[in-house]
């Protein structure tokens, strides 16, 4: 049985502007390669027929701003939230493939801009190993996609927080960010300040993951429409996902990503769904890739009987 009756459109956004190794922008190939469409097709879904966000390649611009390819980015983040926006609006589910981390801004605009027009609010699980929660006066890098979060919570760069024109796109209280394990010194305290609720590996450890997913889905849902589940591959142990340019050891393992996503298809509660910075230049033979698209398929109601 599919966890809901409507339509999946994918979204692709082939960027890596906002990352610190090239090769994101090559992670929607991946997934269409490891057959995500057809898989979905076979649980029972109809899949509309895909769609990419346009986005340069990163050769032919250059970036003088201490925000790395802010323009560009910027860009496709703007085009990607109306096109989710307009995608919720036809009554169909958005699942954005990429990409880089920094197209989060985009993709939550959109479903929050949706949610807003229906004076509802939206909830966020952001699966991560790190925190995304730097802002352009923090991050010791200047790579967008370490920052995110913190721009869709109304933090850092006014253009980036108020794309499709308003801020912020989620109550910090409604925010859970699951999987962290590489945080940077500056971003501590701004996690600290902004009064989301985190699940450190420590935290999913001692508690185990079914316990921080009934947690993460009673803080997502709490007085709202539902939620976005925003994904990304490094928050798993890199034994399972080898092929991401943030590897950190001692991540989420197979088993425990799809239980976190069987929760979430469970709650019948999930308005949308992006994956992100897998980089099949890292990879093994696309292993990847299909572990990230079982992942999805459990998002979507896949179960073991």
């Amino acid at each position: 049985m599919t966890v809901t009756d409507k339509s999946i459109r994918i979204v692709g956004v082939p960027m890596d502007h906002g990352a610190s190794r090239r090769g994101t922008d090559m992670g929607p190939s991946a997934l269409r390669i490891a057959g995500l469409g057809a898989a979905l097709t076979r649980l029972g879904y109809e899949v509309a027929r895909e769609e990419d966000v346009t986005v340069p390649a990163m050769e032919t611009r250059s970036s003088d701003s201490p925000l790395k390819f802010r323009e560009v980015i910027l860009a496709a983040c703007t085009e990607l939230a109306a096109r989710v926006r307009e995608i919720l609006d036809e009554g169909d589910l958005p699942l954005v493939i990429g990409g880089d981390h920094s197209i989060a801004m985009g993709t939550v605009a959109g479903v929050a801009s949706h949610l807003r027009a229906k004076q509802q609010d939206l909830g966020l699980i952001w699966f991560d190993a790190h925190g995304d929660m730097n802002t352009p006066k923090s991050s010791p890098s200047g790579n967008v996609h370490g920052m995110p979060l913190a721009h869709l919570l109304g933090r850092g760069d006014a253009e980036f927080a108020g794309i499709e024109g308003f801020t912020p796109k989620v109550k910090p209280e409604n925010v859970a960010l699951i999987g962290i394990r590489d945080i940077d010194r500056g971003e501590r305290e701004i996690i600290r300040e902004a009064g989301i609720h985190t699940y450190t590996m420590r935290d999913i450890d001692e508690k185990g993951m079914a316990r921080v997913s009934r947690e993460a889905l009673e803080i997502v849902t709490d007085g709202t429409a539902g939620f976005h589940m925003s994904f990304d591959v490094d928050g798993c142990d890199p034994t399972v996902i080898p092929g991401s340019g943030t590897l950190v050891p001692g991540g989420v393992n197979f088993r425990e990503a799809h239980l976190l996503l069987e929760y979430c298809a469970d709650s019948r509660k999930m308005l949308s769904m992006e994956v992100v910075e897998l980089n099949p230049v890292l990879d093994d033979r696309n292993i990847s890739a299909e572990r990230a698209r079982d992942l999805i398929l459990s998002a979507f109601g896949m179960s073991i009987l």
